[in-house]
């Protein structure tokens, strides 16, 4: 069962277990009857990226509204809740870290690698209590780390306790998504965290978390954005104009840590001045795909493949499309970064 064979990493909110999917969206297709416009359905970004501006500045909405088009916002858990509702028909583009689509792929969903991002590994943090005598990762041995199953906090779990000598076998594995995590490490019931943005520094301002270690020299991979094939299929120039407006906003957001910490604020529920500390936290700009973005993705589903964490082992190239077909989709600026 697909709800089964996912597990998260991504944006989350208050309720982890739901997304705020209406049974209506996923009946229909892409089409709203009530205003005859066409909807993309697009997950929103609780974090500090350039797909949350992308929703605040509406430069989207401009660009599709002559095409005949809207967009919804839609908020999930996490990553592969996203893929869910992606194969479910009630999202069209999603944002996760590498490892939901392997497990998405591992369940047989026809999703498509749209583009994919730099590591920004930073924002990205191994918490502990800040009064735990743990001190570094091989103090783990033993104790009970949360993380959310198959995220790229379990995915840089596993790199760091290797690097530390370290298996995954040696920690407890707590399966937890964002929120109940979150409330049970506040809650000492677990000993480590392994979180993404806005969690980590919003831990540490409250004094309930140092941070043992970041992502930053383990993190290898990007996120991804993807779709359904049959969206890509029906829709391909709707992808392109999404992934101009994005890059647009990749741009802008690196060069504006100031204005993009007031605009977001109120998303990610941490002040400006936080904000612009935590701007140095990420790499901003799309990359394009290419046959060593693929070798990367398929070193990834071996790994979890190996783990016995996946039930089947993953050709992760039946999702990528082209060279010449990324070619049609992917903006002029990102290309020329190949």
């Amino acid at each position: 069962m697909l709800s089964t064979a996912l597990s998260s990493c991504g944006e989350a909110k208050n309720n982890t277990q739901q997304s705020t999917v209406s049974p209506e969206s996923v009946v229909s297709s892409t089409t709203d009857k009530s205003t005859e416009k066409q909807v993309v359905r697009i997950v929103r970004s609780k974090q500090l990226t350039a797909l949350a501006v992308l929703e605040k500045q509406g430069s989207l909405e401009k660009r599709l509204e002559p095409l005949g088009f809207k967009v919804q916002w839609t908020e999930f858990a996490a990553g592969p809740q996203q893929l869910e509702a992606l194969n479910a028909n009630g999202l069209d583009i999603a944002s996760t870290a590498e490892s939901p689509p392997v497990f998405s792929q591992a369940a047989g969903v026809p999703l498509v690698y749209l583009a994919t991002t730099r590591p920004s590994g930073k924002s990205i943090s191994l918490l502990v209590p800040v009064n735990s005598p743990v001190k570094t990762v091989r103090d783990l041995k033993g104790k009970k780390v949360a993380f959310q199953k198959a995220s790229i906090g379990h995915y840089l779990l596993v790199k760091a306790l290797e690097d530390a000598g370290l298996k995954l076998s040696d920690v407890q594995s707590v399966f937890l998504p964002p929120a109940d995590a979150n409330a049970a490490f506040s809650q000492n019931k677990v000993d480590a965290w392994y979180i993404w943005e806005p969690f980590g520094t919003r831990n540490v301002q409250n004094k309930i978390a140092r941070v043992l270690a970041d992502g930053g020299k383990l993190r290898d991979t990007g996120n991804f954005y993807s779709t359904s094939r049959q969206f890509y299929q029906a829709h391909p120039d709707i992808i392109k104009v999404f992934l101009e407006e994005l890059e647009k906003k990749e741009i802008w957001t690196k060069d504006h840590p100031k204005e993009v910490a007031q605009l977001l604020a109120p998303v990610t529920k941490l002040d400006p001045p936080t904000l612009e500390k935590m701007h140095d936290k990420y790499d901003y700009g799309l990359v394009p795909i290419t046959e060593k973005t693929i070798i990367k993705q398929q070193e990834v589903a071996d790994k979890w493949y190996s783990l016995g964490l996946i039930p089947k082992k993953v050709n992760v190239r039946d999702g990528f499309l082209t060279p010449e077909e990324y070619a049609k989709i992917t903006p002029s600026d990102v290309l020329a970064n190949k």
